[in-house]
């Protein structure tokens, strides 16, 4: 059981920094072949997992760790002007003022981040992962991050992983 819980956690972190791994799936396969581990268990590893690893990117974005020089030389260095990269300044345009927008009443409003923040975590809308960003853009409290982030994260995972057994129960009936 220990060793299933420890593949959890790496599973977890290594899904919150490449979010191309699913780690909804994983649970669920979790607690359909793994029946004695208790899915409230379950729900907090991921969330421990989940969260350190999207602790990376909220430092990042705060700007308290620096990235590697090659990411970070990529990002920032000048390029030249082309009409494709033009047309794409002029179609994101809306998006972009619409994300200053929304940082700027982040920090006239810091109440409203961590909602949002805490909202995002239990249902992914909006995503995860643009939340953790813009936490740390705003400069929200680390222990707000944290404390929001498990909490939503934990309730998340409990359910997911809860489900094949209340449906198995439903299906007895």
């Amino acid at each position: 059981m220990l060793a299933w819980l420890c593949v959890t956690l790496g599973v977890a972190f290594g899904s919150a920094i490449v979010p191309v791994l699913s780690i909804e799936v994983f649970v669920i396969g979790l607690a359909t072949s793994e029946e004695r581990i208790p899915w409230l268990v379950i729900g907090a590893v991921v969330a421990v997992g989940q969260v350190a690893g999207k602790l990376l990117y909220y430092l990042a974005a705060r700007g308290s760790i620096r990235l590697p020089s090659v990411l970070h030389d990529r990002l920032h260095r000048p390029r030249a002007a082309s009409q494709r990269r033009e047309r794409w300044r002029r179609r994101t345009k809306r998006v972009r003022v619409w994300l200053e927008a929304l940082r700027e009443r982040c920090h006239r409003h810091p109440h409203w981040m961590a909602c949002t923040y805490g909202v995002s975590s239990v249902l992914g809308l909006p995503p995860f992962m643009a939340t953790t960003v813009l936490a740390g853009l705003v400069r929200m409290r680390m222990s707000m991050f944290v404390a929001a982030g498990l909490v939503g994260r934990f309730v998340r995972f409990s359910v997911l992983a809860a489900a094949p057994a209340v449906f198995a129960g439903m299906l007895r009936l």
